[in-house]
């Protein structure tokens, strides 16, 4: 278990500080009355200036030999006490300069060097029940993990994504500036499930007038803030409680839809749904006659079309096609939509 420090940055810094200077001052004031177990080669004298300098000396393992301890009690306290406020010391300077210098240098390094390679990635907004399970049934799709970016608030949501191989980065997808470091105008697609209607609405709404053109999946629990998602910029609406109930409702008809509907949707059936744009040598033909899959509808402009109807009979260059596959076909990787 791991909770983000509520300490600030100075409040750090000084307490270690303060550390370094209570362990010289208990190590100075030490050497200070035990001065006479000291000698001074240089005039025999062991000031308090002295034992500043000499305690300096040895903390700092620097040691020229002009001041040393010649009695046993000093030698002892030199070697019991001062040597381990010497490692102490030299631990909390290291630890300072990781994580406040070179962890952050480092961090902002690795984090540029990662932006330059995305291109044509997956941006997962949210990465709790509905968000986990999306980045599972992609990866199960053949999408390379790496290219899965997770945006999440939450520590514990970013480290699960972490450990499934994502690239994650903590931090609130409703700004401009977080979109902008996953680089959202250069992703392929984005999934909003930020576990709040709200909440999603807002991160698509963002990512929409940061990038125009990329399609969005949303997912809203409330039915009425559907109309909301798609007013945002909303490629895809999906409400889980509505599908639920067409799932039901189908059941009653027959008890085998619900699960062809599963498999369909899901990598672990033998069947799933593919679309892709009609190819130039199928353009004229009806999307019956594809060799690809079993066609099922076809989507022109803003408009789509069942197999059954006119317009399906002839297809048009431009048109994107929804085809039925075996699931040995998806790992060519179809396309998302």
């Amino acid at each position: 278990m791991r909770r983000a420090s509520q300490t600030p940055i100075w409040a750090q810094i000084a307490w270690r500080v303060l550390a370094v200077l209570a362990l010289l001052g208990l190590a100075i004031s030490v050497h200070w009355f035990d001065r006479a177990g000291l000698r001074d080669n240089y005039d025999g004298v062991v000031s308090f200036v002295d034992v500043i300098y000499f305690t300096m000396i040895s903390i700092t393992t620097t040691g020229y030999g002009d001041i040393a301890p010649v009695s046993e009690r000093a030698r002892l306290f030199d070697a019991l006490i001062v040597t381990p406020i010497r490692v102490f010391v030299v631990l909390l300077f290291i630890g300072t300069t990781y994580q406040f210098v070179l962890r952050r240098t480092w961090d902002r390094w690795l984090m540029g060097r990662i932006q330059r390679n995305l291109e044509g990635h997956v941006i997962v907004a949210g990465f709790g029940k509905t968000g986990s399970e999306a980045v599972a049934e992609l990866i199960a799709r053949g999408e390379q993990p790496e290219r899965i970016v997770v945006v999440d608030c939450d520590p514990a949501n970013i480290a699960a994504a972490e450990a499934v191989g994502c690239t994650v980065l903590q931090g609130d997808a409703t700004r401009d500036t977080v979109l902008q470091d996953v680089r959202v105008g250069s992703a392929k697609t984005m999934i909003a499930a930020a576990g709040r209607d709200d909440t999603s609405i807002l991160v698509t709404l963002t990512a929409r007038h940061l990038a125009p053109s990329l399609p969005i999946s949303i997912i809203v629990k409330a039915e009425d803030n559907e109309l909301p998602a798609r007013a945002a910029g909303a490629t895809t609406v999906i409400n889980p409680v509505s599908f639920a109930g067409l799932l039901l409702a189908g059941s009653c008809r027959g008890p085998h839809m619900a699960d062809y509907i599963n498999d369909l949707a899901s990598i672990g059936g033998p069947v799933a749904l593919s679309e892709r744009p009609v190819r130039p040598e199928e353009v004229g033909n009806p999307l019956s006659a594809i060799t690809t899959g079993l066609g099922v509808r076809v989507y022109r402009g803003d408009r789509f079309f069942s197999f059954a109807e006119a317009e399906a009979a002839s297809l048009q260059a431009g048109d994107l096609i929804v085809e039925i596959v075996p699931n040995r076909k998806m790992a060519s990787g179809p396309t998302l939509p």
